[in-house]
């Protein structure tokens, strides 16, 4: 239910931002190094300036048995070069990560935390509408890790 509840959250966040300026959503995969596991990246990116974007993403890690890993951040992206085939970004933001799992007695328990993303990423211009995309960031709380995402945004202007 809380997966579909950060689907849902995601959506309304897209749906407020696209108003303004140019928008991008989209999503890929993403792999992180504690849980060392792959998953789902849902994203988007919405311009403020032609330099500066808030960019809203949700990972969702792929556990084995009932345990399960999420995280929701929301980042801002500082774009400080560029090129007619690539785009390079600073990015830092907030993060909420989420584990679930089950105790030795059998019981499902939630630790969450919140934290700090830093990292760099870059978007691949090979057309105006489709653009792939790759982030590394490193997350700074409880549950540190690093966090490769990759894949595609579909420009909504």
């Amino acid at each position: 239910m809380k997966k579909i509840s950060l689907v849902v959250l995601f959506a309304l966040m897209v749906g407020v931002f696209t108003a303004q300026g140019q928008t991008r959503i989209g999503g890929g995969f993403a792999y992180g190094t504690d849980v060392e596991e792959f998953g789902l990246n849902l994203n988007g990116e919405f311009f403020l300036k032609d330099n500066l974007a808030l960019s809203p993403e949700v990972n969702i890690f792929f556990i084995e048995g009932d345990n399960g890993f999420w995280t929701l951040n929301a980042d801002a992206h500082f774009y400080f070069a560029g090129s007619s085939a690539a785009s390079v970004y600073g990015l830092a933001g907030l993060n909420l990560s989420t584990f679930k799992f089950e105790t030795a007695t059998g019981e499902n328990e939630t630790d969450s935390e919140l934290g700090l993303n830093l990292g760099i990423g870059s978007n691949f211009d090979i057309n105006s509408v489709i653009t792939p995309f790759a982030q590394f960031k490193f997350v700074i709380n409880d549950f540190d890790q690093a966090v490769l995402s990759f894949g595609i945004r579909y420009d909504l202007n």
